[in-house]
């Protein structure tokens, strides 16, 4: 299915949308590169924000979206532009104690993150504090909210 985003309106009286890098992915889905380290870096160079998979297993960090895949350094996980979505319990409670930028979620409407934006599922009524996840799976005629998180992130600048 092709995608075609609609009318993408700027954050009301709050200034320019957040555009977030879902796994690094800007022009679409790639499975070999996402959470990789140094792709994540590339979006994040490029001027995007980042979500990134973050797990945290016997004392080590890892990015990955189905399991532990690229060890990295806490230090990664501070960079300014990074969404950490923690995939296990043990990331979730490091990432909030860091004061990282943090999210836990499975399949819920929604869930807020550690700095207070709404993460919404896809195609769920949206609010001015809301990131519209994965635009592109959902049929919303305009986008009015904080910013989204998807593959495509170029499209909606």
């Amino acid at each position: 299915m092709e995608f075609v985003p609609g009318h993408i309106a700027k954050r009301p009286f709050m200034g320019k949308m957040i555009l977030i890098a879902h796994r690094g992915n800007i022009d679409g889905p790639n499975p070999a590169k996402e959470n990789y380290p140094s792709y994540l870096n590339k979006a994040l160079d490029k001027g995007y924000n980042v979500e990134v998979d973050v797990w945290f297993v016997g004392g080590e960090w890892f990015l990955g979206h189905d399991g532990p895949q690229y060890d990295v350094d806490m230090t990664f996980l501070l960079k300014e532009g990074l969404w950490c979505h923690a995939k296990n319990f043990a990331a979730l409670e490091r990432l909030l104690s860091m004061g990282v930028h943090c999210f836990w979620h499975d399949e819920d409407a929604a869930t807020l993150t550690s700095e207070g934006y709404i993460w919404t599922y896809p195609g769920k009524p949206l609010t001015d504090r809301s990131i519209c996840v994965m635009p592109e799976k959902a049929s919303y005629k305009t986008i009015e909210c904080a910013g989204v998180c998807t593959d495509y992130v170029t499209r909606y600048e």
